[in-house]
């Protein structure tokens, strides 16, 4: 298992994951794999779709991360404390992090 450093996610080093442990400020969230859609991104935002959950992330270098979450290898997003969010990381690094619940459409 790898561990979480300053980028701020844990790759599974050995296969997939079985679910994002997303881990806020004052909310935690287990969302299982076999619910992911898709992922969009570029260097400075990552959006990973779940059937319930929009996850945003926002960083620097989150290529890195959009391969990881394609692999479905990430085991663990931390949200950075307000201070690491503004230390200075020569590699990718996660800045902020939101969690949001799709809304379901009950209309006919």
């Amino acid at each position: 298992m790898g561990s979480v450093d300053e980028r701020g996610w844990r790759v599974e080093a050995e296969g997939r994951a079985y679910c994002l442990h997303v881990v806020l400020v004052k909310r935690e969230y287990v969302l299982p794999w076999v619910q992911f859609l898709y992922a969009e991104g570029t260097e400075d935002t990552v959006r990973a779709v779940f059937s319930t959950h929009d996850v945003e992330v926002q960083g620097r270098g989150l290529t890195a991360l959009l391969l990881d979450l394609a692999s479905q290898r990430v085991s663990l997003l931390r949200q950075p404390f307000r201070a690491d969010a503004f230390a200075a990381s020569a590699g990718p690094q996660i800045t902020a992090l939101e969690v949001r619940r799709v809304e379901q459409d009950t209309s006919t």
